[in-house]
């Protein structure tokens, strides 16, 4: 697993702006927000991966993580768990 990005909203545009060629396309597959916290499920048909990304509109943070495609699902809703078993930690306070 790579090591999950963390970044702000602002900085989430900027590296769209300037990086975006360089990007891998993804689609959006499931979103969710709970107690302030936001959980987007992405597919990239480029490579078939799957990523989970975590924000937090309060404080304009984001964060970033691939996870494989048959745990997607439970990554989607237990984020954090996913997180604490590569020994990555965030807190979202």
């Amino acid at each position: 697993m790579s090591k999950p990005l963390i970044e702000t909203t602002a900085e989430k545009a900027a590296l769209q702006d300037t990086a975006a060629p360089s990007l891998p396309h993804r689609r959006e597959l499931a979103r969710r927000l709970s107690g302030g916290i936001e959980v987007t499920l992405y597919w990239s048909p480029d490579d078939n991966t799957t990523s989970v990304e975590i924000s937090q509109p309060a404080t304009e943070e984001a964060l970033l993580f691939n996870v494989p495609r048959e745990r997607a699902l439970d990554a989607f809703y237990h984020p954090f768990s996913h997180l604490t078993a590569e020994g990555e930690r965030w807190n979202a306070t």
